[in-house]
């Protein structure tokens, strides 16, 4: 099982302390460090965050969100095996130019380690304030991935859509890795039909074995309607940090194939991440 922390780049205080993180999660033998996106906080808002009970996102508008893409940078270049990935930045509100060229970008500099996960978006406000109509945001959400799938493939680009108007035209440099993997994130709306038309991975804000089951089932019937093989997607779920190698081997046997630890929790973090490492990862 690949463990893996989120968000490494949320409620942060330096620059320093997001490559020492990097870093020392790397030298003990955590194979990803993820981030979580939201380019503003709204003081107050009416949208309600979709994985929780409260509707809140749970964070304030004080808190730190270092762009993903930055801090995995910085990430990329104090590194050299450690995984980057997004979890999940926003899509449907941002330029798919713009993304196409930053995350094949990433992947280059950092050598074939990014991955990019993304999703549609909850947050109203947000795309509000960024211009960008709230509405079809799902629809612009598959557009935009199979039009930076065009941009990835090297080939001259032309893609005429409701939403892009592209033409004649090249992006360099290519992401290193082929196929550039693009890794759905939610349980909610279309995801499933999503993940298994557009997806190389599938993010699930979830950690519970029962509940993935269901979810796993959602999926495979989905890519059997286009007979498509299921373990070409790969699984990444959340995990506490608790229950050991047993509660692990209970996601494995859903098919799970990676775990990805929350930073905040109670005690230390940093003792924690050595406590994870020496009972799971050693």
């Amino acid at each position: 099982m690949k463990v893996g922390i989120i968000p490494i780049n949320i409620g942060v205080q330096s620059p320093a302390q997001i490559v020492q993180t990097a870093q020392l999660i790397e030298s003990l033998g955590y194979e990803s460090a993820w981030t979580f996106e939201h380019v503003i906080v709204p003081v107050s808002y009416d949208s309600k965050y979709p994985y929780n009970k409260s509707g809140n996102m749970g964070a304030a508008p004080e808190t730190n969100f270092v762009d993903p893409l930055i801090a995995l940078s910085a990430i990329a270049a104090a590194t050299t095996t450690l995984r980057l990935a997004t979890g999940v930045n926003i899509l449907s509100q941002v330029n798919p130019i713009y993304m196409a060229k930053q995350a094949a970008s990433l992947d280059f500099i950092s050598n074939g380690r990014f991955m990019l996960g993304v999703g549609i978006g909850w947050l109203r406000e947000e795309f509000d304030a960024l211009g960008v109509p709230f509405e079809r945001r799902g629809a612009r959400f598959d557009d935009y991935v199979a039009g930076m799938r065009k941009i990835w493939s090297g080939d001259v680009v032309e893609h005429e859509s409701d939403f892009i108007s592209w033409k004649g035209f090249k992006s360099y440099p290519l992401p290193i890795q082929n196929p550039f993997p693009v890794v759905m994130g939610g349980v909610k709306g279309k995801i499933f039909e999503r993940t298994a038309q557009l997806g190389n991975g599938w993010f699930a804000p979830s950690g519970d074995p029962a509940e993935l089951k269901g979810h796993m089932q959602s999926l495979r019937k989905e890519c059997d309607a286009i007979g498509r093989d299921l373990s070409e997607i790969e699984i990444t779920c959340m995990w506490p940090g608790i229950g050991g190698k047993e509660f692990l081997g209970e996601l494995e046997a859903v098919g799970v194939s990676r775990v990805v630890m929350p930073m905040m929790g109670e005690g230390d973090p940093v003792e924690r991440l050595h406590k994870v490492a020496e009972e799971v990862i050693g």
